[in-house]
C-alpha cells in the first residue's frame, strides 16, 4: 500500500505543476503588476474635485473612491502634495442626475436610475497628458424605491457610493491601459 501512495503521488504532483503553470498562460490571463506600469512614474496626487453637479458632497465620494482605488491597486504611491508627484489626477464632477425608470400601474416610482459624469485629466509631471478612456468617465445604475423615504435616500446614496467606486475602477484600468507600450 505505502509503495502504491508513493507511485501515486509524484504522478499527482507533476499534474499539479503542470496545471498551475499551463493554466495561466494558456487561457489569455496572467498576473497584473501595477508597480513600474506607467513609465516614470512613482507618484501620485489627486487634487480636490469641483463639483458641477446638483447633489453636495458627491465629489468628495469620488475623490474618497479614486484614493481607495490607487491604496489597492498599489502600483502608485498616493502623496498629498501635487507639486511632488510624478501623477496629478484632477477634474470635475460634471453631473450626477437621476430619474424613475419604471412606474407601478398607479403612476408612482419603483426604481431610480442614477447617472455619474466625471471630467478627469492625469497630467504627468514632464507635462504629457495621459489618456483616460471617456467611457471609463460615466456610469449608471439602478436603485430601488421605497414609500418609506429614508429608505429611498439609502438605496440612493449607497448607489451613488457604487458609481463612484466602479468608476474608480474604470479611471485606473483606463490609465494603466493607456500607459501600455
Amino acid at each position: 500500500m505505502k509503495q502504491r501512495i508513493l507511485r501515486i503521488a509524484p504522478r499527482w504532483a507533476c499534474l499539479l505543476l503542470a496545471v498551475a503553470l499551463g493554466s495561466p498562460a494558456g487561457c489569455g490571463y496572467s498576473v497584473v503588476r501595477y508597480k513600474g506600469a506607467i513609465p516614470e512614474t512613482d507618484t501620485l496626487a489627486i487634487a480636490a474635485l469641483a463639483n458641477d453637479s446638483y447633489e453636495p458632497g458627491v465629489e468628495a465620494v469620488v475623490l474618497d473612491a479614486l484614493r481607495r482605488e490607487a491604496l489597492q491597486r498599489d502600483g502608485l504611491r498616493l502623496i498629498e502634495d501635487p507639486e511632488r508627484a510624478d501623477l496629478v489626477l484632477s477634474g470635475t464632477v460634471s453631473g450626477l442626475a437621476a430619474g424613475p425608470r419604471s412606474f407601478s400601474s398607479v403612476v408612482l416610482a419603483l426604481e431610480y436610475e442614477v447617472y455619474l459624469n466625471l471630467q478627469l485629466r492625469a497630467v504627468h509631471r514632464d507635462g504629457r497628458v495621459l489618456p483616460i478612456d471617456g467611457r471609463a468617465l460615466a456610469a449608471s445604475d439602478v436603485y430601488l424605491a421605497s414609500a418609506d423615504i429614508e429608505a429611498t435616500r439609502k438605496n440612493r446614496r449607497e448607489t451613488i457610493h457604487r458609481l463612484a467606486n466602479m468608476v474608480a475602477e474604470r479611471v485606473y484600468d483606463s490609465l494603466y491601459e493607456s500607459a501600455r507600450p
